[in-house]
């Protein structure tokens, strides 16, 4: 009919027609192109007052209106959609986030720990991979003695950031909780590593030195107290073994094959005092194998020996290797218990023989190469 309309020069009926059927259908461009033209035609006729001579325009119901075609959106609009409503829906956990985490470390101020530990659960559950959480929830279990998830939450800090000065100094912090003093050492050694100047650190490393040998020493006592004495066949007496060194000469295996014979080389060369064979010994052998060939044996006098050696005979006709083998050597059984257990003499001949070492020209390592290593011995 607008058509028709149209066709008569009746603009202004043709007109409300066409704005009719753009009220059922908006999709309609036939429509569309239609008004636009009879506008411009009526703007021409009837001037800027041409919206007041048309006839009324009728309001098509609702439920005409909802029968329309309507076309389906683009999949850059669908894109565009989902892309907005993951933004608004990240802003509003970020507002949330820092409510949460705000409540959290006002509860913390206050020494309310268990309801900071509430919100600091319900922040992790927005964002499982904030770090600072994990550490600032760790402080409340600390808190409130519940050691083992502490722990876990430092670990957890830890695998985001493994340089977290701070999620370290907790962890070892449960651990002291949990009494495991040699994890709780190597943390806080840890913590030194990365910050050198952490006072808590010094301190809390002093006082578990303490608690690590006081427990090292019960260890032996209870050890000593438990141990079964076996009658063995054989004319040998059965009496303790006092020493491990032996009266008469004995050879030492320069070219050991097995941690047994490193051992027995080693023991020889020590118990007569030949730093001499055991730079020869230590010459002829893999850095890669010495952790293994010491094995459980290292002890104080053993590593003060090798120090000796090392820096003695070993140093001046090759220091790289002398750097090899203590590139290797702190990563044997008990070197750490051996470290914190050191006394004055170990920490001399260690502190002596890296000064000597850093003052050697290499191509093979550098000074800073040397104090990074020191680090681990003294």
């Amino acid at each position: 009919r607008a058509m028709a309309y149209e066709s008569l020069e009746r603009y202004r009926t043709a007109y409300v027609d066409y704005k009719t059927v753009l009220q059922i259908d908006n999709s309609v461009q036939a429509a569309h192109d239609s008004v636009n033209r009879i506008t411009r035609m009526l703007i021409e006729q009837d001037g800027p007052e041409w919206r007041q001579k048309l006839p009324e325009i009728p309001l098509v119901p609702l439920s005409a209106q909802q029968h329309r075609r309507e076309e389906p959106p683009s999949a850059e609009v669908l894109q565009a959609r989902v892309e907005k409503a993951a933004r608004e829906a990240e802003r509003r956990a970020d507002v949330l986030f820092s409510a949460l985490k705000q409540e959290g470390n006002d509860f913390v101020k206050k020494g309310q720990y268990q309801d900071a530990f509430g919100k600091y659960t319900e922040c992790l559950k927005l964002k499982p991979e904030e770090c600072s959480i994990y550490t600032n929830r760790a402080l409340c279990l600390l808190k409130l003695e519940r050691f083992g998830e502490a722990k876990q939450d430092c670990d957890a800090a830890l695998r985001l950031e493994p340089a977290n000065k701070k999620a370290f100094y907790r962890r070892a912090l449960a651990y002291k909780g949990l009494q495991d003093y040699l994890a709780c050492s190597s943390d806080l050694q840890e913590v030194l590593q990365l910050d050198p100047s952490v006072q808590e650190a010094e301190k809390e490393l002093e006082e578990v030195t303490v608690l690590l040998r006081q427990s090292l020493a019960d260890g032996s006592n209870e050890h000593r107290r438990t141990v079964l004495i076996r009658e063995v066949d054989g004319d040998e007496d059965t009496t303790a073994v006092q020493s491990n060194c032996t009266g008469g000469a004995v050879s030492i295996n320069q070219k050991p094959t097995s941690a047994y014979d490193f051992g027995q080389s080693l023991n020889a060369a020590r118990c007569s005092g030949n730093t001499e064979a055991c730079a020869e010994l230590l010459a002829s052998t893999s850095p890669e194998q010495l952790p293994r060939y010491l094995s459980t044996q290292l002890d104080g006098h053993t590593l003060s020996f090798i120090m000796q050696a090392l820096d003695s005979h070993l140093l001046e006709k090759n220091p790289n290797l002398v750097y090899q083998h203590l590139h290797h050597l702190h990563t044997a059984d008990r070197f750490t218990v051996v470290r914190l257990l050191q006394d004055k003499d170990t920490h001399h001949h260690t502190t002596q023989l890296f000064e000597h070492l850093s003052a050697v020209e290499s191509a093979e390592f550098t000074k800073n190469d040397v104090q990074n290593l020191a680090n681990k011995y003294i």
